[in-house]
């Protein structure tokens, strides 16, 4: 799974990467620590013509169908194996596709204490990627519509497997366009896969990281 990661690179960094317009408003600081039902960056093909926009969202998605909102903290991840047929995930697998930029996530080993060991996993040259992410728009009984997104999780590579069983879609730059265009459903289960472990590094870090509440460079720091 997923369930805790990192956006330390600046909005305006992000903007040249992924192509999309730098904001004008004041942008968010550095996440060092980002939890689920937080807001977070996510990259979708532009609403009004071509090109890509820069949206912020909920992290839990929210299915267009739902009563209740408090589903989202059941849907931070969805399955690559059955995300394509889970009702919670179907509509937006057909039209929603996103990019959700990060430079890093946790993971929790298990070894056989009563804390378990907190573990960073990023790419060795330090720089940022995309997770594959599904969006959706909910409209609650009153109030504006809510956005929010899902991230999609895969077989763990060799490098995270120690560590845990599961990780994040991580895209090739290479296949972001292809997975941003959601018309050819085959393709786009074709590229959720586990990425490279040789481009890939992970190294415990402190227990800071196992509140949300802390959220500063300490979270980084080799333990």
């Amino acid at each position: 799974m997923c369930g805790r990661f990192t956006r330390t690179t600046p909005v305006k960094d992000l903007a040249k990467l992924f192509d999309f317009p730098e904001p004008g408003e004041e942008a968010p600081p550095p996440r060092y620590n980002i939890a689920p039902s937080q807001t977070v960056a996510v990259v979708r093909p532009a609403a009004n013509g071509p090109g890509r926009e820069l949206a912020w969202m909920r992290w839990g998605l929210i299915p267009f169908w739902a009563d209740d909102p408090k589903i989202a903290y059941k849907l931070i991840n969805a399955r690559a194996d059955t995300v394509a047929g889970k009702p919670a995930f179907r509509n937006a697998f057909r039209q929603r596709h996103c990019l959700i930029p990060a430079d890093g996530f946790y993971e929790w080993h298990a070894a056989g204490t009563k804390t378990k060991q907190p573990y960073c996993i990023r790419r060795k040259d330090g720089r940022p990627f995309a997770f594959a992410g599904l969006w959706e728009r909910w409209h609650p009984p009153e109030g504006p519509p809510v956005e929010s997104c899902t991230i999609i999780t895969t077989d763990a590579n060799e490098l995270v497997r120690p560590v845990h069983d599961r990780m994040p879609v991580i895209l090739d730059p290479a296949n972001w366009a292809a997975w941003l265009d959601p018309r050819d459903p085959t393709i786009a289960q074709e590229l959720l896969r586990p990425c490279p472990a040789e481009v890939m590094t992970a190294f415990p870090v402190s227990t800071l990281v196992n509140n949300p509440r802390n959220e500063d460079p300490r979270c980084l720091e080799p333990a």
